[in-house]
C-alpha cells in the first residue's frame, strides 16, 4: 500500500461524512456520545441530553449525525437543557440540515417522552397522567403523556400548542412565475411557518417538486415556509402531506404542519401518512386558543456515537 494512502481514505471519508475532525493546534476530545432515536408517526428525532455535551453542536456535527447514509438518520435532533424554577427543561431543536430551528409538535411531543424516561416531570393528581412544562424555540409548553407502554416504547402524547390570532392568517390566491400550480390557500404560524392547501387527488399529488417550488417563494414567505397539501377523506379525516424547510423533502407527519391543517379546515381528525392525530382547539372571533395536538410517540433504540470536540468550536 503506498504511503498514505490510508491517511487519504480517512480524511476523504471524513470530508464525505460532513463531520468535524480534529484540527490542528486545538485541542481536541472524542466522546461516545449517548442518544435516544424517537419517532413521532414516523416523523423521526435524534434526543440528546445537553448534560452530556461539553458544548452545542455545530451545524456541520448536527447534518452529520442526522445523515442517513452516514450518521445515526433523523428529520430533525433536540438537545434537553436542564430548566430553571417551574421549567422541567429546556428544548433545542435542529433541523436534519444542521440550522436551528422554529417549533416542532412531532418533536415537543417525543422529547416529552424522553424527559419522562429521565424521570422529569409530575402525576397529575386527576388524571393519573404524567404533565411536564417546558420551554420550546416558540414559548412555553405543557406535555401530557396520555398513554405510555414502557415495553413496547410506544404511547400518546398530548401537547399544548401557541394560541393564533385570526389575524395572523394570510389568504393567498395568485399564480407565481416561479410556481407549477397557482397558489390558492391560506399561511400561518403555528410555531412555524406554514401554507396550506387544497388538492385533488393527494395520494398521487407530486408534494417534493411543488412543496419545494412554493417554500422557496421568498417574496411571499421571507425565510421560506413549510408546505401542507390537504384532501377529505371519506371516513371524515382530513389527509394531510407536508414538504418541510429544513428538511427539504416530504416527512412521514408534522405536527406544527397537522395544527395549521385542522385550523384552516376545522377537522380535529388528521391523517398522514405515520399515522392519525386530534388536535383540539377553542376558535373565537379573534384567535384560536387551547389548541392540543395528540397523537403517536414511539422509542426507537439508543446507542452511543463518537464524536470529535474541539476548543475552536466552542461559542
Amino acid at each position: 500500500m503506498p504511503d498514505g494512502y490510508l491517511a487519504s481514505i480517512t480524511t476523504l471519508s471524513l470530508l464525505r461524512r460532513n463531520i468535524n475532525y480534529a484540527k490542528p493546534y486545538f485541542h481536541t476530545m472524542r466522546l461516545l456520545l449517548p442518544f435516544m432515536k424517537f419517532d413521532g408517526a414516523g416523523n423521526d428525532f435524534i434526543l440528546i441530553n445537553s448534560s452530556n455535551l461539553p458544548h452545542e453542536l455545530s451545524q456541520q456535527q448536527v447534518a452529520a449525525l442526522c445523515h442517513r447514509r452516514f450518521g445515526i438518520g433523523a428529520d430533525g435532533l433536540m438537545t434537553l437543557q436542564h430548566g430553571g424554577a417551574g421549567v422541567d427543561f429546556i428544548m433545542r431543536y435542529y433541523n436534519s440540515d444542521g440550522t436551528e430551528a422554529s417549533m416542532c409538535g412531532n418533536g415537543g411531543r417525543c422529547i416529552a417522552i424522553f424527559a419522562h424516561m429521565q424521570g422529569l416531570g409530575r402525576k397529575d393528581p386527576e388524571t393519573q397522567h404524567k404533565t411536564l412544562h417546558f420551554v420550546g424555540p416558540d414559548g412555553t409548553h405543557d406535555a401530557e403523556v396520555v398513554v405510555w407502554n414502557e415495553d413496547a416504547g410506544m404511547g400518546i402524547v398530548k401537547l399544548g400548542m401557541r394560541s393564533v390570532a385570526r389575524s395572523e392568517i394570510r389568504r393567498i390566491a395568485q399564480e407565481h412565475p416561479r410556481c407549477p400550480v397557482p397558489l390558492d390557500g391560506w399561511f400561518l404560524d403555528t410555531g412555524s411557518p406554514h401554507f396550506v392547501q387544497r388538492v385533488v387527488d393527494l395520494d398521487h399529488y407530486d408534494v417534493v417538486s411543488v412543496g419545494r417550488a412554493i417554500r422557496l417563494l421568498d417574496d411571499l414567505f421571507p425565510g421560506g415556509t413549510n408546505v401542507d397539501f390537504i384532501e377529505d377523506n371519506d371516513d371524515g379525516t382530513l389527509a394531510v402531506r407536508t414538504y418541510e424547510r429544513g428538511v427539504e423533502d416530504e416527512t412521514y407527519a408534522c405536527g406544527t404542519g397537522v395544527t395549521a391543517c385542522a385550523l384552516i379546515s376545522g377537522n380535529q381528525r388528521l391523517r398522514t401518512r405515520g399515522g392519525d392525530f386530534r388536535v383540539t382547539f377553542s376558535p373565537s372571533d379573534d384567535a384560536y386558543a387551547d389548541i392540543c395536538l395528540t397523537g403517536p410517540v414511539a422509542f426507537n433504540f439508543k446507542g452511543e456515537v463518537p464524536l470529535d470536540f474541539s476548543d475552536s468550536e466552542q461559542s
